[in-house]
C-alpha cells in the first residue's frame, strides 16, 4: 500500500465534499478520486483537489487499483448498493451514517465484508473524535459513578429547505435515520443495546417524521431520553448523569465540542475544545490504520455495534409507525 492512504469517494454531496476538505489537514491521506452518476458533477467535485480523477459511474470507480479505500456518501437508500459494490470489487468500505436504512441492509452489508474478508466501518465520526474519547475515559474511570440517566438532543431546521431526500418516504426521509443516528449511537456507546424502547413522533405532510422522541430503558434502572427533529433548531446537547455526578456536552455534542464534569460536592472540571477543522478526518485516520494494520473492523465501533444501533432505529420505527416504499 502506498504511504499516502489513497480516498476513493462515492457521491459530491455535502457530505462528500465537507470529508475530502477535512483530509486535507492530514498529510498522508489524498482524494485520489471520486465516481458520480453525473461526470459533469464528478469534475466539478474533483477540481477542488490536486490530481483527482473523476468518473461518471460508481463501478468504475471501484475498480480503480490505486484505491486504498472507498468512502460512500451518498443518500441514506444507496448505502447498502455503493458499499456491496465496492465490498464485491475488493475495496474496503467507510459508510456514512445511518450505515443502512434498516438491520437487514446492515446484516447484508456486514456479512459480505467478513465473507471478503474486507475493512468495514460506519462513518459515525463522533465516536472518532477527542472529546468523546475523553468521555469514554471519564466514563471507564468511574468518575461519575454509576450512570442514572443520558439526555441527548439534535434538531435542526431542516424542514424549511425542503430537500427531498429529507422530506420524502421513498428517500427514507425523516428526522430519526438523518438526525437521530447520532443520540441513538451516543446512547449505545454509553449503556449498550436497551431492554426496552418507547418512542412517538410527529409526522410531516409528505408522510416522515418531522420530530421524534424515544426513552431507551436498560437493565441497570438507567434511562436513555433521545430527541430528534427537523423543524426547530435544538440546543444540540448531550448529558451523562450518575450517582457521583454528571458529564456535560456543550453545543453541538457530536462536533467538537467542549465538556465539563460537575460532581455532587459541586467542584467543576472543564475540557474546552480547541479542535481545529470539522473533525470527519479522525474516522479516516482510524479507518487507514485498521486497514494498514489488516483489521477488519474498529473497537471504538464494532460492526455488531453497528448492527445493534441499527435494531434500535428499526424498532423506533416500528413504534412510531415509519416505513418506507423501497422496504
Amino acid at each position: 500500500m502506498n504511504k499516502t492512504f489513497r480516498w476513493g469517494i462515492i457521491g459530491t454531496g455535502g457530505i462528500a465534499r465537507a470529508f475530502a476538505l477535512d483530509l486535507q489537514r492530514l498529510p498522508d491521506h489524498k482524494v485520489a478520486a471520486v465516481g458520480s452518476r453525473s461526470l459533469e458533477k464528478g469534475h466539478s467535485f474533483a477540481a477542488q483537489f490536486e490530481d483527482c480523477i473523476a468518473y461518471g459511474s460508481y463501478e468504475e470507480l471501484v475498480e480503480d487499483s490505486n484505491i486504498d479505500g472507498i468512502y460512500v456518501a451518498t443518500p441514506h437508500t444507496s448505502h447498502v448498493s455503493s458499499t456491496l459494490l465496492a465490498l464485491h470489487a475488493g475495496k474496503p468500505v467507510l459508510c456514512e451514517k445511518p450505515f443502512a436504512v434498516n438491520a437487514s441492509e446492515a446484516k447484508l452489508m456486514i456479512d459480505t465484508a467478513r465473507e471478503k474478508n474486507l475493512t468495514l466501518m460506519e462513518a459515525m465520526w463522533t465516536r472518532f473524535l477527542p472529546h468523546i474519547k475523553k468521555v469514554r475515559q471519564i466514563l471507564s474511570d468511574g468518575t461519575i459513578g454509576e450512570i442514572v440517566s443520558i439526555e441527548a438532543d439534535h434538531g435542526q431546521r431542516l424542514a424549511a429547505l425542503q430537500i427531498p431526500r429529507l422530506m420524502l418516504p421513498e428517500f427514507a426521509g425523516g428526522a430519526l435515520l438523518d438526525l437521530g443516528i447520532y443520540p441513538v449511537s451516543f446512547a449505545h456507546m454509553v449503556l449498550g443495546v436497551p431492554e426496552k424502547i418507547t418512542a412517538s413522533a410527529a409526522f410531516t405532510p409528505e408522510g416522515v417524521d418531522g420530530q421524534t422522541t424515544a426513552i431507551f430503558d436498560y437493565d441497570s434502572g438507567a434511562q436513555a431520553i433521545l430527541t430528534a427533529n427537523m423543524i426547530a433548531n435544538s440546543p444540540c446537547r448531550a448529558v451523562i448523569s450518575g450517582t457521583l455526578g454528571r458529564i456535560e456536552i456543550d453545543r453541538t455534542f457530536y462536533n467538537p465540542a467542549p465538556i465539563r464534569v460537575v460532581l455532587n460536592g459541586d467542584s467543576v472540571t472543564d475540557y474546552p475544545n480547541d479542535y481545529q477543522g470539522h473533525g470527519l478526518r479522525e474516522q479516516a485516520i482510524e479507518f487507514a490504520r485498521l486497514v494498514r494494520a489488516g483489521k477488519k473492523e474498529s473497537s471504538q465501533l464494532s460492526l455488531d455495534e453497528t448492527y445493534e444501533i441499527m435494531q434500535s432505529m428499526d424498532k423506533v420505527r416500528e413504534l412510531i409507525k415509519l416505513r418506507f416504499p423501497i422496504e
